[in-house]
């Protein structure tokens, strides 16, 4: 599992947060480890447990109202032993003026206290979403990602095997680049795999003889897309003679990723081959198979009862022989 600071968390442009920090600049470095965020009502009435430190603790009206009906004595016993827990850090909502108690504790124990403009509900909305992107687990692969038909394809195969021409001629067809060389992949619950290009490498490619190019400069914002789920992996692997490779496709393939398996397929290239065509019929295949339609199986289930309605008829005409 990911971590989040909370000074990253501050830093993070364009999440529509409104987030700015109110007290315990000292403890910017504490780190947030879960996506789920927790309102603390029951905790400033005294009840401590179920509490979970390494959560985002939301204090909106209800909260600080009723913290106002504390008597001073009681209120800061409950949030000293509220604080003392350790929380990464707290969010005021609807720009609530904050009391001095919890001013005095959060800097007491270093606990960065924020506060937004946004009410409890669309806070607790867009914080959710934006730590399930941040927190849940990723990795980089060495590939190129593309758009065909809506079908998030992974191109993979060793380097130098022609997935970046592949690209590009998918491109010149009309379809999306998502990602060329360094594909970012994390999870989005319940079991979804995302792929998006680095930061760096946005939007470029590399194609050996022309150097590095642009694609959304020369083929317009059509031609790209920020991120994609990634439905197939195909693998480009040089064609072999004597190599038995799968021809009715009814062997279920797959690739594992961060835990999660996809579908694979493995394409054989040589001269003469064209790679992009088998790419779009693959990525067509796929529509179909998501609808529930396999047409290997289909071919081969017609053919088994083509075989059985054969030796049927064969078993009859022998038995007719024998009787005459």
């Amino acid at each position: 599992m990911n971590k989040l600071s909370v000074k990253r968390l501050l830093a993070e442009k364009d999440t529509g947060l409104e987030l700015e920090l109110v007290s315990g600049a000292d403890g910017l470095d504490r780190e947030i480890e879960s996506h789920r965020i927790q309102k603390p009502g029951l905790a400033l009435a005294g009840h401590l447990n179920f509490l979970h430190p390494s959560r985002v603790q939301i204090l909106g009206s209800t909260e600080l109202s009723f913290l106002a009906t504390l008597p001073e004595e009681v209120a800061e016993h409950n949030v000293e032993q509220f604080c003392a827990l350790g929380f990464s850090c707290m969010i005021v909502t609807k720009g609530q003026l904050i009391p001095a108690v919890l001013l005095e504790k959060t800097r007491k124990y270093s606990i960065p206290l924020l506060r937004t403009q946004l009410q409890s509900s669309t806070l607790i909305s867009l914080i959710s979403r934006f730590l399930e992107e941040r927190l849940l687990p990723g990795t980089s692969v060495h590939g190129v990602l593309v758009d065909v038909f809506g079908v998030g394809v992974l191109l993979m195969g060793k380097s130098g095997i022609g997935k970046s021409e592949c690209a590009l001629d998918l491109v010149l067809r009309g379809h999306r680049l998502v990602a060329d060389d360094v594909v970012k992949v994390r999870i989005k619950l319940p079991a979804v795999l995302f792929g998006e290009g680095s930061d760096l490498l946005h939007y470029h490619m590399e194609i050996r003889g022309l150097g590095i190019i642009n694609i959304k400069h020369l083929f317009g914002v059509s031609a790209i897309r920020e991120r994609k789920k990634i439905d197939v992996v195909i693998k480009l692997t040089e064609w072999q003679n004597g190599e038995q490779y799968d021809r009715l496709g009814i062997d279920d393939q797959y690739f594992e990723l961060l835990g999660i398996k996809i579908p694979l397929l493995k394409v054989p290239v040589c001269s003469g081959r064209n790679i992009s065509s088998i790419i779009e019929v693959a990525a067509r295949n796929q529509l179909l198979k998501e609808m529930g339609y396999n047409s290997a199986r289909e071919f081969q289930d017609r053919l088994e009862k083509r075989m059985a309605e054969a030796a049927q008829q064969h078993s009859h005409n022998i038995i007719g022989d024998n009787l005459e």
